[in-house]
C-alpha cells in the first residue's frame, strides 16, 4: 500500500506517518513546512519506504507510480497560525484540498479530509453531532480557517458524488499529546508551557468555556479506522469527557511539581466557541471506535514531551 499524507510534518500528520510505516505502508509525507517542521519526522528519514516532498499542496502535484491512499492534513490549526497565515489557511483548505482530490481521482485512491469541530462554530446544539450545520461567523477573524474547513467538506463530497471518488471526512475535535509546538496558541500547549515555566496561566474570560481533550493516539486509531470504512459522510473524533479551561488550568497546576504559576484572567477572543463536546455515537456504531487514554494519563504522557521542549 501506498499512501499519501499532506501536512505529514505536523502534529497529527507526522503520528499518521508513524502509524501507516507500522501497518506496512509506503508514507509519502507532503509538507510545505509552514507550520510543520523536520524535526517531527526526522527520526523517520533513513526508514526505506518514507520519503519527504516538501510542496506546497495549494499548488498542482503530480506523483509517479500507483498511490492507495491519500489523506490531506494541511492547514495550520491553531488560532495563532491561521490569524497568522489567514489567506494561506484559506488556499489550502480549497485550492489544497482541491489538488489532494485531483490526484486521488487520477490514482483511483480513497481519500480522507481532515475536517475539524470548527465547522460547527459557537454551537447552539451540545453535543455536536454530525447532523448539526453549525453556527459560524463567515467573516470574522476564525473565519479564514472555520470556513476553509467547509468549503473543504463541501468539495470532498461534490467529487465524491460525481467523482465517485472514494472519500473520508473526519471531523477532529481538541487533540493533544506529543510533538505539539509549546508556542501553537492553543489552550493546552499554552498552560503547560506557562506551568513549566513558572508563568502565570492565561485564562480568558472566566475560564467557564469547555472543551473535550482527546489524545493523540486515540486519534489516530480512529483515522485508521475509518479510511478503511465504507463510509462518505463527517465521523466525529474526539473524547466526550467534557471539562471547564478554568478546571483544565487547575488540572495543570496540580501536575506540574513546583510550578509557581498563579492563574490570570483576560478578555474572551471573539467568536471563542462556548462549549465543545462530540457526540461519538457515529464512530462508536460504525467504526466500534471510543477513546482508551483519560485525560491524567494523556497530560503525563504530554507533560514527559513538554519537559524535554521548553
Amino acid at each position: 500500500m501506498r499512501t499519501v499524507i499532506t501536512g505529514g510534518a505536523g502534529f497529527i500528520g507526522s503520528h499518521l506517518c508513524e502509524r501507516f510505516l507500522a501497518e506496512g505502508h509506503e508514507v509519502l509525507c507532503v509538507d510545505n513546512l509552514l507550520t510543520g517542521t523536520r524535526r517531527n519526522i526526522e527520526h523517520l528519514a533513513d526508514h526505506p519506504r518514507f520519503r519527504f516532498i516538501e510542496h506546497n499542496i495549494s499548488e498542482p502535484i503530480e506523483l509517479e507510480g500507483s498511490v492507495d491512499n491519500v489523506l490531506h492534513f494541511a492547514s495550520p490549526a491553531s488560532p495563532v497560525d491561521y490569524l497568522a497565515h489567514p489567506i494561506p489557511t484559506l488556499k489550502v483548505g480549497s485550492l489544497g484540498t482541491h489538488n489532494a482530490l485531483g490526484l486521488a481521482k487520477a490514482k483511483d485512491a480513497r481519500f480522507l479530509l481532515a475536517s475539524t469541530s470548527e465547522v460547527y462554530g459557537d454551537p447552539e446544539v451540545h453535543p455536536q453531532r454530525e447532523d448539526y450545520w453549525g453556527n459560524v461567523n463567515p467573516i470574522g477573524p476564525r473565519g479564514c480557517y472555520d470556513e476553509a474547513k467547509r468549503f473543504a467538506e463541501a468539495i470532498t463530497m461534490a467529487y465524491h458524488r460525481y467523482h465517485g471518488v472514494k472519500t473520508r471526512i473526519v471531523r477532529i475535535f481538541n487533540t493533544y499529546g506529543p510533538r505539539m509546538r509549546l508556542n501553537d496558541g492553543r489552550v493546552l500547549p499554552n498552560f503547560m508551557r506557562q506551568a513549566l515555566r513558572g508563568e502565570p496561566i492565561t485564562v480568558y474570560g472566566e475560564g467557564q468555556q469547555t472543551r473535550s481533550f482527546c489524545y493523540v493516539d486515540d486519534l489516530v486509531e480512529g483515522i485508521f479506522r475509518l479510511l478503511h470504512a465504507d463510509f462518505s459522510e463527517p465521523v466525529n473524533i474526539g473524547n466526550p469527557s467534557e471539562i471547564t479551561v478554568l478546571q483544565l488550568a487547575q488540572e495543570i497546576i496540580a501536575l506540574v511539581a513546583g510550578t509557581k504559576s498563579q492563574i490570570i484572567y483576560e478578555d474572551l477572543p471573539q467568536d471563542d466557541p462556548r462549549r465543545r463536546k462530540p457526540d461519538i455515537t457515529r464512530a462508536r456504531e460504525l467504526l466500534g471506535w471510543e477513546p482508551k487514554v483519560d485525560r491524567s494519563e494523556g497530560l503525563r504522557r504530554s507533560l514527559e514531551y513538554f519537559q524535554g521542549a521548553v
